[in-house]
């Protein structure tokens, strides 16, 4: 029998061209991969077994009518902080723990009518809140790699189950790195559009002005199918830029000869992990020998960028969580305790301590007498930071530096200690706060068997430059096609 769990996107959907298969047998194989290996890894918060055949009989139907396009019957997975119309969507909190969608994000509607098959809802840390998957109320999620370890966060339980074959792609956010960073942790490509590349109308917000939804999935190929169905300007998102989208797939086999690739020195300092070091040299090195020009460049005031963002976020999510307040939305709590007193112990009691931790210091730094000494001083360095991008853009088309610092780490391992966890992100967090696209792809294992992220950062909308990038080097290795022992 033909592992179909292991292989791309791309190649079952010519599969289901070929009629070689139904989409109702696919999907029952992938219930049952589900069924099979969840136990293990943790990584559904909802698996929507009914939801998911229903749609693969609809494909089936469409199919039979004529009908054809890449995710037409394939099975995928969603981030639970995506709303996804009559499904529980719980941001991963205890405050949201049956709040059922009323309606569709703008990028389920994009999926639905591309024919994807929903085969359930993701793990996460709270409100998208956390680089481990260690904060969702609903439990932690388990590396596929060694289930002692974390999956990376906060995206873990999409990466996951990418990962380990439960579906052929998820969608993820990333707010600091929840794409690219559990991507690497997972041994996936995870990609991060351009902020207002994808539309975010639908999405549970943490951060307004730095929430992107991005897919995940085990191929460069699979990332650049999943983006080409959700991209794309809505007007239901004011934030959503009207810049036309490319047909990404038809633009991957681009030589990488004349590329020009910019290395930060900053990215080489205390704190890498020798085999993460190692990786990333190595990969560079290779994209010298293809033909590409390597340019040492500096992003000084990336150094400020961890600080900048606790700053940022934090006083985005203290504004954006004000309405889970018990009255409109999900639980309540203490109503024999008056309108205050419910508000109260409503959020005392549907938040987790990561997500009050946040708010906390969000709130501060907005508060009277300390705004200008905080939160205008980070969105001043927000701006210096964009500046370093533009000036090395000036001299290359893309940066290449490390998708995080180490490879998954042990469970609980830095829960006791939050400055530790924020530092995960201090590669992935400046594309961010700058705006622009980036992805994480597989460049290697370290000695325990753990894989190792490369990431790439572009210019604002050429996501089609940088696709073509990795696709480049994934085509030169044999990363993708090792899977885990689930």
């Amino acid at each position: 029998m033909v592992d179909l769990e292991w292989e791309s996107l791309a190649e079952v959907s010519r599969r289901l061209d070929a009629g070689d298969i139904s989409s109702v047998e696919l999907t029952s194989r992938i219930l049952e991969r589900i069924e099979a290996t969840e136990p293990k890894i943790r990584a559904f918060i909802t698996v929507t077994a009914e939801l998911a055949l229903e749609q693969a009989r609809e494909a089936d139907r469409r199919r039979a009518r004529g009908e054809r396009g890449p995710l037409l019957g394939v099975p995928i997975g969603v981030k639970d902080v995506i709303l996804t119309k009559g499904v529980r969507t719980t941001a991963g909190s205890k405050i949201l723990a049956d709040f059922v969608a009323p309606y569709d994000a703008t990028v389920i509607r994009r999926l639905r009518e591309a024919g994807a098959v929903f085969v359930g809802k993701l793990n996460c840390d709270e409100f998208a809140m956390g680089s481990s998957t260690e904060n969702s109320a609903f439990g932690p999620t388990y590396n596929p790699w060694n289930r002692e370890r974390v999956p990376g966060g906060s995206s873990g339980g999409s990466a996951a189950a990418v990962a380990a074959g439960q579906c052929y792609a998820a969608l993820g956010t990333d707010t600091g790195g929840s794409i690219r960073q559990p991507a690497a942790c997972c041994g996936i490509v995870g990609f991060k559009p351009t902020y207002g590349r994808v539309s975010r109308y639908g999405l549970i917000a943490y951060a307004s002005s730095l929430d992107q939804i991005g897919p995940m999935a085990r191929t460069v190929t699979d990332c650049a199918l999943v983006l080409e169905a959700i991209a794309g300007h809505d007007a239901s998102d004011a934030t959503s830029a009207a810049h036309p989208v490319s047909r990404y797939t038809e633009q991957l086999e681009k030589p990488v000869r004349g590329l020009r690739l910019a290395f930060p020195k900053e990215c080489l300092g205390e704190g890498l992990h020798a085999a993460v070091r190692r990786s990333v040299e190595e990969a560079i090195a290779w994209y010298g020998r293809e033909g590409a020009q390597i340019i040492e460049t500096s992003l000084p005031h990336t150094r400020y960028a961890v600080p900048t963002y606790y700053l940022v976020a934090t006083a985005e999510a203290s504004s954006n969580l004000a309405r889970y307040d018990g009255v409109r939305f999900g639980l309540r709590v203490g109503e024999e305790a008056g309108l205050l007193g419910m508000y109260a112990r409503t959020r005392g009691v549907g938040f987790g301590a990561e997500v009050k931790r946040r708010i906390m210091l969000g709130t501060y730094a907005l508060s009277a007498g300390y705004y200008d000494a905080y939160y205008l001083k980070a969105l001043k360095v927000r701006s210096l930071v964009r500046k370093d991008f533009e000036a090395a853009f000036q001299q290359a088309d893309l940066v290449v530096l490390p998708t995080a610092p180490t490879t998954a780490f042990r469970l609980g391992e830095k829960t006791g200690d939050p400055l530790q966890m924020y530092l995960s992100d201090i590669f992935t967090i400046p594309a961010n706060l700058a705006g622009l696209p980036a992805i994480s792809l597989p460049c290697g294992f370290d000695e325990l068997g753990l894989p190792i992220g490369l990431q790439l950062v572009g210019r604002p909308f050429r996501e089609d430059e940088l696709l073509a990038a990795a696709y480049a080097y994934e085509q030169g290795h044999e990363w993708t096609s090792r899977h885990p022992a689930v």
